[in-house]
C-alpha cells in the first residue's frame, strides 16, 4: 500500500489563516470529486471559519474524560474504518489527552499516512521543536505543545501562510481570531509587531531552508553544474594567512546584508603534502572557529591548482559569490602569472568575485600557488637537471677534445641533448639546456670563437632557431606528462566506476555485507584509513554508524578529514587524509550507492517482516476457520449432550445415559486434540520447542502412540534388537501419534515398522533407525507430498471434521527438533509410507571395538 501524501499550511503566527486555507482547499479538492471528510478542525468560535466548514463531512469526535473533565479529541479509529481519500486534520503539533491511542497528534496523522490516507493538516512556526528556545527569547513564552521538525520536513508540500503584522493586528482588533474579552491582553503581549516581524522571519527563513533542500536535490538529479542565484552563497577562500579573519568577517556582513545568505569557507591544501608557511596549521584552527561561530562552515579541498579547484567547488555549492583577499605576493612574482586571485576573477563565470584588501597585502607570498609544473618523479627531475645543466659543459668538452665537425652539426648534437633532457626532466631543466647549450654554442664553436659576438647573421637565426626548438619540445614533453597523468586519473576513475557497477551487480538478494565491502573499496581506491556511512533520525538526533570499516573510524561528519552528505541525514565519511575537488564526484558516486545499498537492506528487512506477518495473517486467518468449524462441532455435540442429560421432561435409560456421556467423552478427546496440536504449533512457530535428547528405546515409545487408534487398526513390527535412540520420549510419541492417526484417517489397515539403515562408510556412528508407517489410502500425488507438511493443509477432499491440519505439520516439526526427518513416499501397490529416521546412539565401547576396520 503507498503511503499517504502530507500537506501542511505553516502559518507565521495564530490567527493568519491556516485553517481556513486548509479548509479552502478541502472545497476545491471536493469540487474535483475527491472524498475528503474532515477529521478534525477547531475554528475556535471564528465565524467565517466555522461557515467553512458547512458542505464537508465532518466525522465524529471522541470523547475522553481526563481530572473530571470532557475532552474532544480525533477519533483515530474511526478515520480509519472510513478510510476517506483525504482527511482534514487540524493543528498538527497538539498533545492528546491522556488516555488516547498516541501522545501527540502528529502521531495520529502518522498512522493515517501509512493506512494510504492523505492528509491536510495546519502548525505554527512557533510549534516547531527547533525553534522553541528562539520563540521564547523572543515572545518569552515557552511552547509546552511542539511537534519534530523532520515530520513537517517529510511533508509532501509545505505552504506558508503569511500576513503583515500590522493586518493581523488589525484582524485581531476587529474580534476575527480571538473573543472580546481576550484582545486587549493579546494586543499588549503576543501579538506586539516586534513579536509577530521575527515570527513571520523565522516563517520565511525555515521554509526558504526547505525550498532551497528541493532545490539543491533538483539540480543533483539533473547535473545541473551552472550558478542558480535563488540564494546567496558566499565563498572564502582561506590561505592560512592572518588576513583569513578579516575576510570572513567581510564575507559574513556580505551575508547578513542578503537575507537567508550562507557563508562557506574553503582551504586549498596542496597534494604533495606541502604545507602553508609556519604557523598557518594554527591560524586555520582559529579560523575554523571563527567560521563556526559566524554560522558558516568550513572546508578542506586538495588542489595543485588552486584556482580551478576552488571555482570547481564554489560551482559544486552552488555559490553565487567568492571573496578573496589581495594578494601577498610581491610585485616581481607576477613574472611568473597572474596569480590566483585574477585567474579566478577571469574564469568565475557568473559567479561574483570581491577581492578584499588587508594588512598582509604584498608583503609575502600568499599560500595560495600558481600552477607549477607537471610533477615527474624526484628521480626524472633530478637527472633531468643533470643532463640539461651537466651536458652541454661535458659535450662542449667532448667536441673541443676530438674536434667540431661544424657549427650545424654542433648544433643538431646541443639539440638531441636539450631534447633528452626535456623529455627526462620536462620544461624547467629543458630550458636550462637550451641556454647553456646556446651560450656554448655561441662562445666556442659559431665564429669569431671565444666571443658571445656572432659574425654571420645565419648562425644567429641558427641560434635561435635551436633555442626556440629546444624551449617548444620541452613545453610539449610537459604537456604531454600531463595529459599522461590526467589520462592515469581518468582510467582510475572508470576503473572505480567499474568496479562500484560490479559491486551493484554481484549484489546478493539479501544485500549481507555489501556495505562493508563497498566501503572497504572505497577505502582502498582513496587510500583512506577508515570510512563509515552515519545516519541519523531527526536533524537534531545524534549520528550513528550504519556501516564502518577501518581503525578508528569517525563518529562525526565533522570528525573525519572527507565528508559527503546524502540527503538529508545521511553521509558517507572518511578518515586519513583530504581528497581534491576533483576526487569528489567519484566518491559521490560511491556515496550514492551506499545510501541505495543501505535503503536497500532496510527494503529487504521490511519485506521479510512483511512476510513472516503475511504468514501469521494466514496462520491466524486459518486458525479462525478451525475455530469457527472444527474445535465447535465438538463443543456442540458435548453440549447437545449435556444438555439432554439435564434435562428434566425426559427420564434416559441407562443405556442412553452411557451413550450420551461416552459421546461427551468422545467430543472431549477430539478438543484434546485439537487444542494440543494448536499449542504445539504455536510452540513450533516461536521457537521455544527445546527437546530432551536421550538414550530412547523406541519399543517402549511405539505402542503408547497407538493410544488414540482402535485396537487392531494397526500391525506393530518393531524388533526388540533395535538399537536405542537419540530422541526426546515425549515429543517422539506425539509426533508417531499424529502420523498414526493420520494414516487410519484414510487407511483401515495400517504398518508400524522399524529398521536400521546403515550408511555406506559411516560404521555404528553413521547408523540410523528409520520407522515407516505403511497404509493403503489413495495416496499422495508427487508434487503435494512437501505441501500436505505446511501448517492447516488438509490433502483432496478431507471432511470438515478429520481436524485442522496441523498434525503432520507438529509431527515433522518435532522430529527435525531432534535432528531427524520425515518424509512421504509411495507404498507398493498403493497408498503412502510416512519414513522417520533418527540418529541412534552413540555406540558403546565394546561396540566400538566389535566394529571392523
Amino acid at each position: 500500500m503507498a503511503r499517504g501524501r502530507l500537506r501542511i499550511y505553516l502559518g507565521a503566527a495564530p490567527g493568519v489563516g491556516k485553517t481556513y486555507a486548509m479548509l479552502a482547499e478541502a472545497h476545491r479538492r471536493a469540487g474535483r470529486g475527491t472524498d475528503v471528510v474532515a477529521a478534525f478542525v477547531e475554528d475556535h468560535g471564528r465565524r467565517r471559519t466555522a461557515e467553512l466548514t458547512e458542505g464537508l463531512e465532518l466525522l465524529p469526535r471522541r470523547e475522553l474524560t481526563y481530572r473530571g473533565a470532557l475532552f474532544e479529541e480525533l477519533d483515530l479509529d474511526a478515520v480509519l474504518a472510513r478510510r476517506p481519500a483525504v482527511a482534514l486534520v487540524d493543528e498538527l503539533a497538539h498533545t492528546n489527552v491522556p488516555g488516547s491511542r498516541n501522545a501527540k497528534r502528529w502521531q495520529d496523522v502518522e498512522e493515517l499516512l501509512e493506512a494510504g490516507i492523505d492528509v491536510v493538516s495546519t502548525v505554527n512556526i512557533q510549534h516547531l521543536e527547533s525553534l522553541g528556545d528562539v520563540v521564547e527569547g523572543i515572545t518569552g513564552v515557552r511552547q509546552r505543545e511542539t511537534v519534530p521538525d523532520e515530520v513537517v520536513r517529510r511533508a509532501d508540500q509545505v505552504e506558508l501562510v503569511d500576513m503583515d503584522p500590522e493586518a493581523l493586528r488589525r484582524r485581531l482588533a476587529h474580534g476575527n481570531v480571538y473573543a472580546p474579552e481576550k484582545i486587549d491582553a493579546s494586543l499588549a503581549n503576543w501579538f506586539r509587531p516586534g513579536n509577530l516581524t521575527a515570527l513571520r522571519e523565522l516563517a520565511l527563513l525555515w521554509t526558504a531552508d526547505r525550498v532551497d533542500e528541493y532545490l539543491q536535490r533538483y539540480r543533483a538529479e539533473h547535473g545541473i553544474e551552472g550558478t542558480w542565484q535563488a540564494r546567496e552563497r558566499i565563498v572564502v577562500g582561506l590561505t592560512g594567512g592572518p588576513e583569513g579573519a578579516t575576510l570572513l568577517r567581510r564575507a559574513a556582513r556580505i551575508a547578513d546584508r542578503a537575507a537567508g545568505g550562507e557563508l562557506l569557507a574553503v582551504h586549498i591544501a596542496r597534494s604533495d603534502g606541502l604545507s602553508a608557511p609556519a604557523g598557518s596549521s594554527g591560524t586555520l584552527i582559529e579560523q575554523r572557529a571563527l567560521v563556526e561561530s559566524l554560522g558558516g562552515s568550513f572546508h578542506t579541498v586538495l588542489g595543485d591548482d588552486p584556482a580551478p579547484a576552488l571555482l570547481d567547488f564554489a560551482r559544486g555549492v552552488n555559490a553565487t559569490q567568492i571573496v578573496l583577499g589581495s594578494s601577498r605576493r610581491p610585485a616581481w612574482q607576477y613574472l611568473w602569472g597572474p596569480g590566483v586571485g585574477a585567474t579566478v576573477t577571469r574564469d568565475s563565470g557568473d559567479i561574483d568575485v570581491h577581492t578584499v584588501t588587508h594588512e598582509q597585502a604584498a608583503r609575502g607570498r600568499g599560500t595560495l600557488p600558481v600552477r607549477r609544473v607537471t610533477d615527474l618523479g624526484r628521480t626524472r627531475t633530478v637527472l633531468g637537471w643533470l643532463i640539461g645543466v651537466g651536458g652541454p659543459p661535458l659535450l662542449t668538452l667532448l667536441l673541443i677534445a676530438v674536434g667540431s665537425p661544424g657549427l650545424s652539426t654542433d648544433m643538431l648534437l646541443f639539440l638531441c641533448l636539450t631534447i633528452c633532457a626535456a623529455l627526462v626532466g620536462g620544461l624547467y631543466p629543458a630550458v636550462a639546456s637550451a641556454l647553456v647549450a646556446s651560450s656554448a654554442l655561441n662562445y666556442y664553436f659559431a665564429p669569431p670563437i671565444h666571443t658571445f659576438t656572432i659574425s654571420e647573421p645565419r648562425n644567429i637565426l641558427a641560434v635561435a632557431i635551436f633555442t626556440t626548438v629546444g624551449i617548444a619540445v620541452a613545453s610539449v614533453v610537459d604537456l604531454a606528462a600531463r595529459r599522461t597523468q590526467q589520462a592515469a586519473l581518468s582510467q582510475t576513475e572508470a576503473q572505480s566506476l567499474s568496479a562500484l557497477a560490479g559491486t551493484v551487480l554481484r549484489t546478493t538478494p539479501s544485500g549481507d555485507g555489501m556495505l562493508n565491502a563497498l566501503l572497504d573499496q572505497v577505502r582502498e581506491t582513496f587510500q583512506q584509513d577508515s570510512a563509515v556511512l552515519l545516519e541519523r533520525a531527526g536533524d537534531h538526533a545524534p549520528w550513528c554508524p550504519a556501516a564502518a570499516r577501518g581503525t578508528d573510524p569517525p563518529e562525526r561528519p565533522e570528525d573525519g578529514d572527507v565528508a559527503v552528505p546524502v540527503g538529508e541525514h545521511l553521509a558517507l565519511v572518511l578518515r586519513g587524509r583530504v581528497l581534491p575537488a576533483a576526487d569528489r564526484r567519484l566518491l559521490g558516486a560511491y556515496a550514492a550507492q551506499g545510501a541505495a545499498l543501505l535503503e536497500r537492506r532496510r527494503l529487504l528487512g521490511e519485506a521479510a517482516a512483511a512476510r513472516r506477518e503475511a504468514e501469521g495473517n494466514r496462520i491466524r486467518t486459518a486458525l479462525l476457520a478451525a475455530v469457527s468449524h472444527d474445535l465447535r462441532t465438538p463443543l456442540a455435540g458435548i453440549k447437545a449432550s449435556v444438555t439432554s442429560l439435564r434435562a428434566e421432561d425426559v427420564e434416559w435409560s441407562a443405556e442412553d445415559e452411557a451413550e450420551l456421556l461416552a459421546g461427551i467423552e468422545s467430543g472431549a478427546d477430539r478438543l484434546d486434540h485439537l487444542i494440543n496440536n494448536l499449542l504445539d504449533m504455536s510452540r513450533l512457530q516461536t521457537g521455544t520447542v527445546a527437546p530432551l535428547i536421550r538414550d530412547t528405546d523406541l519399543d517402549e515409545v511405539v505402542p503408547y502412540a497407538l493410544g488414540g487408534v482402535p485396537p487392531g487398526a494397526v500391525r506393530l513390527d518393531v524388533p526388540e534388537s533395535l538399537p536405542m535412540v537419540r530422541a526426546d520420549g515425549g515429543l517422539l510419541e506425539r509426533a508417531l501419534a499424529n502420523l498414526v492417526e493420520n494414516a487410519v484417517k484414510y487407511s483401515g489397515d495400517v504398518l508400524v515398522r522399524a529398521s536400521v539403515l546403515d550408511r555406506p562408510g559411516g560404521g555404528l556412528a553413521g547408523r540410523r533407525v528409520e520407522v515407516r508407517i505403511v497404509d493403503r489410502g489413495p495416496g499422495v500425488p508427487v508434487e503435494a507430498r512437501e505441501r500436505i507438511f505446511a501448517p492447516f493443509q488438509r490433502y483432496g477432499d478431507a471432511p470438515r471434521g478429520a481436524g485442522v491440519g496441523l498434525g503432520l505439520a507438529v509431527a515433522r516439526g518435532f522430529v527435525e527438533a531432534m535432528d531427524g526427518t520425515v518424509t512421504a513416499e509411495d507404498t507398493p501397490g498403493g497408498g503412502l509410507t510416512m519414513v522417520v529416521a533418527l540418529p541412534t546412539a552413540h555406540p558403546t565401547e565394546p561396540e566400538r571395538k566389535a566394529e571392523p576396520e
